[in-house]
């Protein structure tokens, strides 16, 4: 197999090397010049990913085009239409990522409930509709992966104060969204042009920087994962927008965040592109390999593939600047990391490189590792995953301590008494 992939910061580093030591051809284009430490001497990196185009056609039904990010979605269209297999997502699923009013108006058609949310423009107009409806609600930009205000005050004043002081950009739509207590929970899977691969995942994302879910949120600092019991989250939030994503040629992950209480499941936001942690705590519950995924991705012949039952936690390992950039913040790189005796289907190398013959830290964020874990319930896969991050040392490393927490104290046993998870 040969594969092509467009990146921007070269998030899914350690599938790449997956394949490679699988045997196959691997070529990365990175835009990020901050980012071209990243995977440096242990993935083959090219400069004009056009030009590659040939050797990708040269290889037939095993040459894939691999994007990570959102808002290459034409591109990936416009490529497929030239007849070649591109794994990563569609401009439909760029939409409805990025244009939250879009996304929630599909859902409400497809009959899921939808907490109520206002698209507005300006920060007076959100002030006033706090003002005459006070209730504590969510701040989230549209068509952006920026800023997410989750308020904490019943009445909204929270969120009136940082429109105050902190308003969007002249023009930029924005959403409030009324808050919904429950368990935040996701549910995704593989989509390969013509349907959903099964078995869909169930997850619940960890994305504040600190303990206890306090500090910035940041992309994901821990997940927990599994491919048991998904069944009727599925059936409910993604399976009646197969024939929707079928239509857009979308090729690649697709999942929907979710918050479920005692009165059902209320959506939050669409991932239509391979996420990071999302793709590492997968990994070890995957019987196949990442090249026999990105066939059943591209073939369309197959729509089931072999997993493993119980739970995965991934535990992201962080360096400074995390949660910022290095175009915000000094922070160095080039900074040894040593990985221990951790099995390789558990170490997930994210923005590091070969420096010497050391793996050394690189990149834009900070995003060191994932190292995962494995067992029957969650508790076995916490204390694996806890084990073997203990084994991972580099200067100022930091990881949350409390993944999977709330689920084993009580908000699994929530979720098994409302139905939602076997």
């Amino acid at each position: 197999m040969r594969v092509l992939a467009i990146t921007e910061t070269c998030d899914l580093g350690s599938l790449y090397q997956r394949l490679i030591g699988g045997g196959h051809q691997v070529k990365v284009t990175i835009s990020e010049p901050l980012a071209n430490g990243t995977m440096a001497g242990l993935v083959p990196q090219v400069a004009d990913w056009r030009s590659e185009l040939p050797w990708i056609r040269e290889a037939g039904a095993e040459g894939i085009i691999m994007f990570e990010a959102v808002g290459f979605g034409e591109l990936q269209d416009e490529l497929r239409g030239q007849g070649f297999n591109v794994v990563g997502g569609s401009a439909f699923g760029d939409r409805l990522e990025r244009d939250r009013a879009y996304a929630f108006e599909i859902l409400a058609k497809n009959g899921l409930r939808l907490a109520p949310v206002v698209e507005l423009a300006r920060a007076d107009e959100a002030i006033d509709d706090l003002s005459a409806r006070p209730r504590r609600c969510v701040f989230k930009l549209c068509e952006s992966e920026g800023q997410t205000f989750v308020g904490t005050f019943p009445d909204g004043s929270d969120i009136a104060a940082m429109l105050k002081v902190h308003p969007p950009k002249s023009g930029q739509p924005f959403i409030l969204m009324d808050h919904v207590d429950g368990v935040e929970t996701g549910v995704g899977a593989f989509f390969n042009g013509e349907r959903f691969l099964r078995p869909a995942c169930i997850d619940w994302e960890h994305k504040h920087l600190f303990a206890g879910n306090m500090g910035e949120l940041t992309g994901e600092m821990g997940t927990v994962a599994s491919f048991t019991g998904s069944d009727r989250l599925f059936e409910l939030a993604l399976e009646p927008l197969e024939p929707l994503f079928r239509e857009a040629g979308h090729v690649g992950w697709v999942n929907l965040n979710t918050i479920i209480n005692k009165d059902g499941v209320w959506p939050l936001e669409f991932t239509c592109r391979f996420g990071y942690p999302g793709f590492a705590v997968l990994e070890p519950l995957q019987t196949p390999d990442w090249a026999e995924m990105l066939r059943s991705m591209t073939t369309s012949e197959c729509c089931t593939f072999e997993a493993c039952p119980g739970y995965s936690v991934a535990i992201v390992l962080t360096t400074p600047p995390m949660p910022h950039s290095r175009k915000q913040v000094k922070a160095p790189v080039g900074l040894p990391l040593l990985t221990g005796d951790i099995e390789p289907r558990h170490l997930h190398l994210g923005e590091v490189g070969m420096r010497d013959g050391t793996l050394v830290t690189s990149g834009l964020y900070g995003w060191t590792a994932v190292v995962t874990g494995v067992g029957p319930t969650i508790i076995d896969a916490r204390g694996e995953a806890y084990a073997n991050a203990r084994k991972v040392s580099t200067p100022n490393l930091r990881y949350r301590l409390d993944i999977g927490d709330s689920l084993i104290n009580g908000d699994f046993e929530r979720l098994l008494r409302w139905g939602w998870v076997n």
